[in-house]
């Protein structure tokens, strides 16, 4: 690829712009969802809407990776910016939290090819030696954008309604498309390859079947039953399948033996789990100051800026200290923010306020954004420009697939916990997960007698307080994971 050829500040801004979309998605949705869950009813359809989003992504993740290996960044970048929008416009026109699902998935398509393209076409135009301060600067949007994002979601819920959070896609997304179309001007290689679309199959019947169990799992589908049992087998059968599929498959979706350089195998593992820790806390960290803090939208979307605040810095920050002082010591120093954050989360209470939440979001950017840039960077360096798209791939899947297990696994606790709790104060007649909804919006909250109230806010303090002490867990595992990576690949 000829940096000469191309604009590279114009084509850098393009992906800027299309990662603010991204980091908008990924901080208004979380902020704004306790008012969508209020508005369209159908609490415990509220993970869903994450895990429609992220098994879509993490289905296609790898698939559009090799398909910018085969046919070029431009035209798989186009495409996912194209899902992407449609997805959102269907968002803000559904009239029910099962449309909302559906737009979702479609959204997730999009989101597939935008995140990981985007940072693969920054690694093709700039050398080994810019790409540390560039992937920094690309992190930098997620916060320029994360910032005004939770804050912006809460003030369109607070004063105008929550659909605007979807239509503001709209201008981004067609003002980065128009930037890649007539700016980006890539070489691609004459060599023929094939695409692996079973392998995609397998990977949406294994994640997809395994969601439906963390998520359902002891609340409408029992532990000890027949559905369970051949939900297990599906998606294990899928897992195997694929595997076997890949091994076979000359031009495979996953290319095994990008797992046999130990430091992408490392930080694969890593982003698993960095994965579910990132979608436990922007997912139910609303819930919690606005179900049980009692507080706006707004007040909510602050507790989640701070994340946005510490993950560009420091992103910026681990661009130079990789140069300075490698990988894994920077890797690790995220490990130990995660694990700081995570404590802090299984601290909280109703008592201590959205300060002491927003001091939590806070460590846990800090750790995402160490890691997460010395992971990108180091994968790009250790492959040749021919599996730079689909390893640059595999780590976003590694985290997108965390993601949605993380949002299943959690969100299934979450609900799990507050059933239980209906059931302990004996009003499982009078009572269901879905009034969960009323807790999330004040009119609606005040409309509920003492005791109910104080159940369902028992209940949903206790289901977020078991998500938390997983998230301590979680990051205990994910800094062990990161000592197992080599000082030098």
């Amino acid at each position: 690829m000829s940096n000469k050829q191309q604009n590279r500040g114009l084509v850098l801004a393009s992906i800027m712009l299309a990662m603010f979309l991204a980091a908008i998605e990924a901080t208004i949705v979380s902020t704004a969802m306790p008012s969508i869950a209020a508005d369209l009813g159908g609490f415990r359809w509220y993970s869903w809407v994450f895990s429609a989003y992220l098994l879509t992504n993490a289905a296609t993740v790898l698939l559009f990776g090799r398909l910018s290996d085969v046919f070029g960044r431009k035209p798989v970048f186009m495409t996912g910016i194209g899902l992407f929008l449609t997805g959102a416009v269907l968002c803000a026109l559904a009239p029910s939290m099962e449309v909302l699902i559906g737009a979702r998935l479609i959204q997730g398509l999009g989101a597939g090819a935008l995140m990981p393209i985007a940072t693969t076409i920054v690694g093709d135009i700039y050398t080994k030696e810019e790409r540390a301060q560039i992937q920094g600067w690309l992190s930098s949007v997620w916060g320029l954008s994360a910032v005004a994002g939770p804050l912006l979601g809460g003030l369109f819920v607070d004063v105008l309604s929550w659909p605007y959070v979807f239509w503001m896609n709209l201008p981004l997304g067609i003002l980065a498309l128009l930037g890649i179309l007539f700016f980006f001007k890539e070489e691609k290689t004459k060599e023929k390859r094939s695409v692996d679309l079973p392998g995609s199959v397998w990977v949406m019947i294994t994640i997809s079947s395994l969601i439906v169990i963390l998520v359902e799992g002891g609340t409408s589908i029992p532990w000890l039953s027949w559905g369970m049992a051949a939900l297990a087998v599906i998606s294990t059968g899928g897992a195997l399948a694929f595997i076997m599929h890949e091994r076979k498959m000359e031009d495979p979706m996953m290319p095994l033996d990008l797992w046999k350089i130990r430091s992408i195998r490392y930080s694969n593992a890593t982003s698993l789990v960095t994965g579910m820790i990132l979608i436990g806390v922007s997912s139910y960290l609303p819930a919690f100051v606005q179900g049980v803090m009692e507080q706006s939208a707004t007040v909510a979307g602050f507790t989640l800026t701070t994340m946005s605040i510490g993950w560009p810095a420091a992103s910026a920050a681990a661009g130079r200290l990789f140069l300075k002082i490698g990988f894994r010591p920077t890797a690790l120093a995220g490990g130990v923010s995660l694990i700081v954050g995570s404590v802090i989360f299984s601290l909280l209470s109703p008592e201590k306020g959205p300060l002491f939440a927003a001091a939590g979001s806070l460590f846990i950017g800090i750790g995402m954004g160490l890691t997460t840039t010395s992971f990108i960077v180091s994968i790009q360096n250790s492959v040749t420009w021919e599996k730079r798209g689909i390893a640059t791939a595999s780590n976003m899947f590694m985290r997108t697939i965390g993601s949605a297990l993380g949002a299943a696994l959690l969100g299934g606790l979450l609900n799990s916990r507050v059933s239980d709790e209906i059931e302990e104060a004996g009003m499982g007649s009078e009572l269901s997960i879905d009034d969960t909804n009323a807790l999330l919006r004040e009119e609606t909250r005040l409309s509920l007698g003492e005791e109910a109230l104080a159940v369902l806010q028992h209940g949903l303090t206790s289901g977020l307080h078991i998500v938390y002490i997983s998230l301590v867990l979680l990051a205990a595992v994910s800094f062990l994971l990161i000592l197992q990576i080599p000082k030098k690949d």
